[in-house]
C-alpha cells in the first residue's frame, strides 16, 4: 500500500466514486445531454455537499476532455469521430467487447449500446474520445454480419409465456417462444432454438424451437447440449451411416501389390488406453549400415473416404473430432474410425508413411513418403511403453527402448533450436456408470507420450519441407500448413513485467532467447503455488495455430515448414495433407490456392469450436463434480481478475469459479487493469493474480456451467512490488485461451 493511499481523504475517496459514478451515467446514456440537477436525481443525490460535489466532477470531467457542454449548464460524452469495424465478445451482464485489428486493444461497449448485436457478429462500432478508467469506449452503430442466431437452454414459464433461458453465459438475453413455436417443447426441457425476430420496441428477442434435447439435468441431454451449443453435431446423417456401410473391407491383392509393403517389419502403435481409433503406428528395424529405418505410419483414409462422397462432404463440415470427458464424437463413422481405418493389431492395414533412415545421432540420412501396408505385431498402452522405458522389460522392449534413445536426441536438439515446452496436466475425471464424475485426477505426459509426439512432429515436418522446401527462384505448389505466428510484443513484455513480481524472468530479445528462458521458466515454476497461473498466462501470450495455405512458419515449434499429417482420422486437415502429398507426389500440377485456402479456414474454425466444446465438457463436469459439496471449503489461487469479479482455481482439482463484487460488501472494489487487480477504495484491500484464498462453495449452476464462491480468507498476503515497479497487465481475455492437442 502507497503512502498517497493510506493519507487519501474521505472526501476524496467520496469524490472518486461519485466520479465513477458520473461517468458510467454517460456511458449509458451516450446521446443524450444531462444537467447536474438531472445527474443528482438519477444517482439520488440529495445532499448539497454531495450535489456541489457533482458539479465539481463535471467541471473537471469537461476540462480533461471527457465531456462536452451542448448547453449552458448540460454536458455530453465527447465522441471521438471515428468508426472500426470488429467482432462481437459479449459478456454475462449484456456488455460487450470488440476484438478489432484497428485499434491496439479492444473496446468496451455498455451494455444499452451494443443495439441487438450478439456475440460473434461482425459490427461498425463508433468510437468515443474518453476513455471509462483505461478502457476504450463506442457504440456499435451497424451489424454489418450476423453469426447463426441458435442457441441452446432450458424451456421456463413465467405468467403463461414461454421463454427459453440459454445456457451460454455469452448470451445475456431470454428469448420469448410464443406456445405455436415451442414443436412440443415442455417446461423443464433443454432445446434448441432460433432466434426469428427482434422487434425495436422488445426487451428480448423471439424464436422458435428447432430441436428438443431432452429432459434438462439428465447426462445425455446436457452432453448433446455441449454440441449443439457450439455447433457441433452429436449423430450421423443416415446417408453417410449407409454409404459408411457399402464400403468393401477386404483389401483387394492388387491394391497391396502397388503398395511398399511392411507386414515383416516389427510395427506397434502407442495409444490412450481407452482408446479406439489408431491412426499412427511406429516401425524399427536395424539396417545392414549400422543405420535405423523408422517408419511413421498413418492410416490411408484417403484410399476408403473418396472426394465429395457423403462421408467426405460430412467429415469437411465436422472438420475434427470432439474429445468430451465422457466420449468421443468422432469425425468419422465408427465403422472407419474404430474398425477398418484403425491400426489394430494382428490385421493388414494400409497406410501412407514417412519412412527415415536415422544414425545412431537421430540425424536423417535419407527419407522416403507414400502408400505402404502394415501388419501391428503389438498394441501398447501409454502406460506400457511406459513401463518398458523405466524398467527396461516387457514386449518388444529392444525396439521400444532404440525408438526412446532416437527420440530423446531428437527432442533435445528440437529444443536447443527454439522449440517451446508448455508441459501441463491434463484434468480428468473418474466417472460412475450413469457418467456423474466421482473423483478428480492429472494426467502427466511421460516419455512415452514424447517418444510418439517426437516422431510424429519428425513426420509433420519433413512432410511440409517436402513440398514447401523449394529452390531459389521457384514457386512451391499449394499446401495445407499448420502455421503459429510470433508473440505480440507488448503481450509478451507484458508478461514479463508480470512475473518479477514472483522473482522470475525471461529474454525477449530474439527467438531463441524467448524459447529457452520460456522453458526455463516452467521448470522453475514446477510446483509453486503460481505455477498453474504463470503456465496459463505463458500460453496466452502465445498466438493460435492455424491452418494456411500462405506458411510463416511454426513459432512454438521453431520449425519453418510444418503440417498435419499424422491423424487423418480425426482431422480433416491431415486427409487434405494426405489428397495433396499423393498428387505432388506423382507430379500432379499445383491445386488451386484460393480453394484449399477457403478449406483452412474451415477446418481452422471447427477446431476452435472443437475447443470450446471439449472446455465446456471439462467445466460441466467441475461443477457437476462440486455441487454436492455447497459450504465446504477448499484451498485455491485467484486466476483472473475482470471487472465483475474475480476467478480462483482450487488447488486440489483445478475447479474455477468466480467471487462476485456483488458479493463482497466489505468495501467499494475498483477494476485496476493496469496494475491487473481489484483494489478496495477505502480499505485499499488488493486482490492480485496468484494470490493464494480459502473459499466456501456458495452457489452452482449446472445449466450454464458456473460455480460462486465465498471468501473465507486471504491465506497468503499480495506481493505486488512497489507502484513504481509495478507491471502493466492487461486482463488475459478468458475467450481467447489456445487449447493443447497431442501431436
Amino acid at each position: 500500500m502507497s503512502t498517497k493511499a493510506r493519507k487519501e481523504s474521505p472526501k476524496s475517496a467520496n469524490k472518486k466514486i461519485l466520479r465513477s459514478k458520473i461517468v458510467g451515467l454517460f456511458n449509458q446514456n451516450t446521446a443524450q445531454a444531462l444537467n447536474y440537477k438531472q445527474i443528482s436525481a438519477t444517482l439520488g443525490v440529495t445532499d448539497a455537499d454531495q450535489r456541489k460535489m457533482i458539479s465539481e466532477v463535471l467541471e473537471e470531467l469537461l476540462k480533461n476532455g471527457q465531456l462536452v457542454e451542448s448547453d449552458r449548464g448540460k454536458y455530453k460524452l465527447k465522441v471521438r469521430g471515428g468508426n472500426i469495424t470488429g467482432t462481437v465478445h459479449m459478456t454475462r451482464s449484456g456488455a460487450a467487447y470488440i476484438i478489432t485489428d484497428e485499434v491496439e486493444e479492444d473496446v468496451y461497449i455498455n451494455s444499452r449500446n451494443v443495439n441487438r448485436a450478439l456475440n460473434g457478429d461482425k459490427v461498425k462500432v463508433y468510437l468515443y474520445a474518453h476513455r471509462e478508467g483505461k478502457r476504450l469506449m463506442g457504440e456499435i452503430v451497424e451489424i454489418l454480419e450476423q453469426r447463426e442466431r441458435t442457441f441452446v437452454g432450458t424451456i421456463e414459464r413465467s405468467s403463461g409465456y414461454y421463454f427459453m433461458i440459454p445456457d451460454n453465459r455469452d448470451m445475456p438475453y431470454d428469448i420469448f417462444i410464443h406456445p405455436r413455436n415451442l414443436k412440443g417443447a415442455v417446461e423443464g426441457q433443454k432445446v434448441v432454438a432460433r432466434i426469428t425476430d427482434w422487434p425495436a420496441s422488445a426487451k428480448n428477442p423471439f424464436g422458435e424451437v428447432i430441436d428438443i434435447l431432452g429432459v434438462a439435468g439428465l447426462h445425455e441431454t446436457e452432453t448433446h447440449a455441449i454440441l449443439a451449443e457450439f455447433e457441433l453435431p452429436y449423430k450421423f446423417p443416415a446417408s453417410v451411416l449407409a454409404q459408411a456401410e457399402t464400403i468393401e473391407e477386404r483389401i483387394p491383392e492388387k491394391e497391396i501389390r502397388s503398395r511398399r509393403d511392411f507386414r515383416e517389419t516389427t510395427t506397434f502403435t502407442i495409444d490412450p488406453a481407452d482408446a479406439k481409433d489408431f491412426d499412427d503406428a511406429l516401425s524399427i528395424k536395424k539396417l545392414e549400415n549400422g543405420n535405423w529405418e523408422v517408419g511413421v505410419h498413418i492410416a490411408d483414409v484417403s484410399y476408403y473416404v473418396r472426394p465429395l462422397s457423403e462421408i467426405d462432404k460430412e467429415a469437411y463440415a465436422r472438420g475434427t473430432s470432439v474429445y468430451l470427458v465422457d466420449r468421443v464424437v468422432p469425425m468419422l463413422p465408427e465403422r472407419l474410425s474404430n474398425d477398418m481405418c484403425s491400426l489394430k493389431p494382428d490385421v493388414d492395414r494400409l497406410c501412407f508413411s514417412a519412412v527415415f533412415e536415422l544414425n545412431e545421432q537421430a540425424e536423417i540420412l535419407h527419407q522416403w513418403f507414400g502408400r505402404t501396408v502394415i501388419h501391428s505385431d503389438h498394441r501398447f498402452s501409454y502406460e506400457e511403453a511406459q513401463k518398458i522405458i523405466e524398467t527396461g522389460e516387457g514386449a518388444l522392449s529392444a525396439e521400444v527402448l532404440e525408438l526412446h534413445k532416437l527420440a530423446s536426441i531428437l527432442r533435445e536438439n528440437r529444443f536447443k533450436t527454439g522449440s517451446f515446452s508448455f508441459e501441463r496436466e491434463e484434468v480428468k475425471f473418474y466417472l460412475d456408470e450413469n457418467g456423474k464424475p466421482t473423483g478428480v485426477y492429472f494426467k502427466e505426459a511421460k516419455e512415452s507420450n514424447w517418444l510418439i509426439e517426437e516422431f510424429m512432429l519428425l513426420a509433420n515436418k519433413k512432410v511440409a519441407e517436402r513440398i514447401g522446401k523449394v529452390k531459389q527462384g521457384q514457386h512451391a505448389k499449394t499446401f495445407v500448413y499448420r502455421i503459429h505466428d510470433k508473440p505480440n510484443t507488448d503481450k509478451l513484455l507484458t508478461f514479463s513485467n508480470f512475473i518479477r513480481q514472483f522473482g522470475y524472468t525471461i529474454k525477449t530479445a530474439s527467438h531463441k532467447s524467448i524459447a529457452n528462458s520460456m522453458n526455463r521458466l516452467m521448470t522453475e515454476v514446477q510446483g509453486k503455488n503460481e505455477q498453474y497461473v504463470i503456465e496459463s498466462l505463458a500460453i496466452r501470450t502465445m498466438a493460435k495455430a492455424k491452418y494456411s495455405t500462405q506458411n510463416i512458419g511454426h513459432y512454438g515449434l521453431s520449425f519453418e515448414h510444418y503440417t498435419h499429417f499424422t491423424s487423418p482420422i480425426r482431422r480433416y486437415p491431415d486427409l487434405m495433407v494426405h489428397r495433396l502429398l499423393d498428387k505432388y507426389l506423382n507430379n500432379a500440377p499445383s491445386e488451386d490456392q484460393k480453394r484449399i485456402e477457403g478449406m483452412c479456414v474451415q477446418s481452422s474454425q471447427m477446431e476452435e469450436r472443437a475447443v470450446q466444446a471439449e472446455r465446456a465438457s471439462v467445466k460441466y463436469k467441475q461443477v457437476e463434480f462440486l455441487q454436492d459439496k455447497i459450504g465446504q471449503q477448499f484451498e485455491g489461487i485467484i486466476s483472473g481478475i475482470s471487472e465483475w469479479g474475480f476467478y480462483v482455481e482450487l488447488t486440489e482439482n483445478h475447479c474455477e469459479g468466480m467471487i462476485p463484487m456483488r458479493d463482497m460488501d466489505d468495501d467499494f472494489y475498483e477494476y485496476d487493469e493496469k496494475n491487473y487487480c481489484l483494489v478496495g477504495v477505502h480499505t485499499h484491500r488488493r486482490f492480485i493474480i496468484g494470490q493464494k484464498v480459502l473459499i466456501e462453495i456458495a452457489k452452482t449452476n449446472l445449466a450454464k456451467r458456473q460455480m460462486d464462491f465465498k471468501l473465507v480468507e486471504i491465506t497468503e498476503k499480495e506481493t505486488l512490488p512497489q507502484k513504481s515497479q509495478r507491471p502493466e497487465f492487461k486482463s488475459p481475455s478468458r475467450r481467447k485461451s489456445p487449447g493443447t492437442r497431442r501431436r
